[in-house]
């Protein structure tokens, strides 16, 4: 099992020394993966459509101050050795296809294949709309399009490819990614369509537990959610063990534990002990990355946060699987 991060990208924590000190740590204690959500220009207003919360608010106020995704991967691999960037998750349809797979490309060549790339399909409707985007009612079918793009740009020497949004022939790509044939793909996304998507040109599946419609949140739930994937993929005709699992928690707490109202406790919290019992479990089910959101008020506790959890679940999960 590997564990990972979410960097932050909003204000108090996104300084440039708050980022630096955040990687050094994940190093040092081993972190497998740092994770950059995505948002270019977002709207003030949210009109309560956030999928993750139950309020349906965003955590942050009207400013929009977000760091731009593909910018910060660049000084991620830059100040980095060892541990794996990911998109978590990029907003496919947001960016043109031939600049975000020259993007994605030159972080991959820059940190030396410790690329993953997560894609997804956006929530939010007014940023697509002040961005210039695609249709957003059209954005699953864009998506599906700029992945398949992204793969011929990312392997043929030649590349060339006619579709509804993309069109281009004989167009000369480089630098190509260091990973061959190409950065993993994880799809991020909780329903049907979005497992579906995964199944077919996905090289994992990436959801987030807490989709208010899609909720993943407990072991109950996930394996639930994982018969359906698996359904998917069979139906694709592809192998299940092509595909990573991996999953996002960004509600994580320690020592308190939250009741559904299924009365089942909610995973990754409660005790260290329980949150250890879930990374079991979870593990059980063949899920091998967990993302966690580990940021807490400052810098100070943030970083505290990461060595308690690495000192007392990532290390006890690896003593009792030994």
């Amino acid at each position: 099992m590997k564990f990972g991060f979410v960097i932050p990208t909003r204000p108090p924590l996104a300084t440039t020394e708050n980022i630096v000190a955040m990687l050094a740590k994940a190093e040092e204690l081993g972190f497998g993966y740092v994770t950059v959500p995505d948002h270019i220009i977002p709207p003030g207003e949210f009109n309560r459509a956030y999928p993750y919360a139950a309020s349906g608010e965003m955590s942050w106020g009207p400013s929009g101050n977000v760091l731009e995704m593909l910018a910060l991967l660049s000084f991620l691999a830059a100040k980095t050795s060892s541990i794996r960037i990911a998109t978590g998750i990029m907003v496919v349809p947001l960016r043109n296809p031939l600049f975000a797979a020259k993007a994605l490309a030159t972080i991959d060549f820059l940190s030396n294949g410790r690329l993953t790339v997560g894609c997804g399909v956006g929530w939010e409707h007014l940023e697509f709309a002040v961005l210039g985007a695609p249709p957003f009612s059209e954005r699953g079918q864009v998506a599906d399009e700029y992945i398949r793009l992204f793969k011929e740009l990312w392997t043929q020497d030649n590349p060339k490819f006619a579709g509804r949004y993309a069109n281009f022939a004989d167009l000369p790509f480089f630098p190509k990614p260091v990973q061959r044939p190409h950065p993993p793909i994880w799809i991020g996304g909780e329903s049907p369509p979005a497992m579906r998507r995964a199944a077919r040109l996905g090289n994992g599946w990436y959801p987030i537990g807490s989709n208010q419609r899609y909720p993943y949140d407990s072991t109950k739930r996930y394996a639930a959610a994982l018969g359906q994937f698996h359904h998917y993929v069979d139906e694709a005709g592809r192998n299940r063990s092509e595909l990573e699992l991996a999953y996002c928690v960004l509600w994580y707490a320690e020592d308190k534990a939250v009741i559904l109202e299924t009365g089942e406790r909610k995973a990754f919290t409660g005790e260290f002990e329980q949150i250890t019992d879930d990374v079991q479990a979870f593990e059980e089910l063949g899920v091998s990355c967990i993302i966690l959101n580990l940021q807490a008020n400052t810098l100070k506790e943030s970083l505290n946060r990461m060595e308690r959890f690495a000192a007392r679940v990532h290390s006890l999960s690896s003593t009792v699987r030994a």
